[in-house]
């Protein structure tokens, strides 16, 4: 079945054409989504919130896209219960705006991290991962400098009890809490990671894991 799918963009958004492609190479239909304009829930299946650098990444990663017009569609799209994926940047504007608990902070070596990673799937009961197998390895490449998941310890409990660590680092490259690569929303429907599926769909691209995701 063929989903209609919005792509979020914000100004310094610069995966969005990528997730456009992988989009379309599965036969969705992408249709992008501007920060100034709200949208109507009901006329999209899926949105997803591609990395970048949104508004220059000031203040803090997400900070000000998470205030944003389009954020507030995004809020009544993932309390309705419908999917949401955020990618990097979009991991951090889904922390940042409330809809996903914690936050990302500074990689421990204060560098920016670009490299391929081993990812642990801890739970597949969401929309975005379920084609892979609870506890397989797989591979995607990360680009970030501030992915290093942080949270409260009763948050951390909470999230491990519930079942919404969803991914987790074989080799923790940022200092991330319990490793954590990625996270899910109580209900599974909303679900944010700092590495990038849409670089992992095709062999000369290094790896096929991210295909696991849509």
């Amino acid at each position: 079945m063929s989903l209609k799918i919005g792509i979020t963009r914000f100004l310094g958004t610069n995966c969005d054409d990528d997730v456009k492609k992988w989009v379309q190479s599965i036969s969705h239909h992408p249709e992008y989504l501007w920060f100034e304009d709200q949208f109507n829930i009901d006329d999209y299946d899926m949105v997803i919130i591609p990395g970048g650098f949104s508004h220059g990444d000031y203040l803090r990663c997400g900070a000000l896209a998470a205030h944003t017009p389009v954020m507030k569609s995004v809020k009544e799209f993932a309390n309705k219960g419908k999917p949401i994926l955020g990618i990097c940047n979009g991991f951090q504007i889904l922390c940042e705006a409330g809809i996903l608990p914690g936050v990302l902070l500074k990689n421990d070596s204060l560098k920016f991290k670009d490299e391929w990673t081993s990812l642990k799937v801890n739970q597949n009961k969401t929309i975005f991962l379920n084609k892979a197998q609870k506890n397989q390895i797989i591979r995607l490449p990360i680009a970030h400098g501030e992915g290093k998941y942080y949270a409260e310890s009763s948050t951390l409990k909470k999230l491990a009890d519930n079942e919404q660590i969803w991914l987790t680092y074989e080799n923790n490259p940022n200092g991330a809490a319990l490793n954590i690569a990625g996270i899910t929303n109580e209900n599974k429907n909303v679900c944010g990671l700092m590495p990038h599926p849409e670089r992992a769909l095709f062999d000369w691209m290094g790896g096929t894991d991210g295909m696991f995701f849509l």
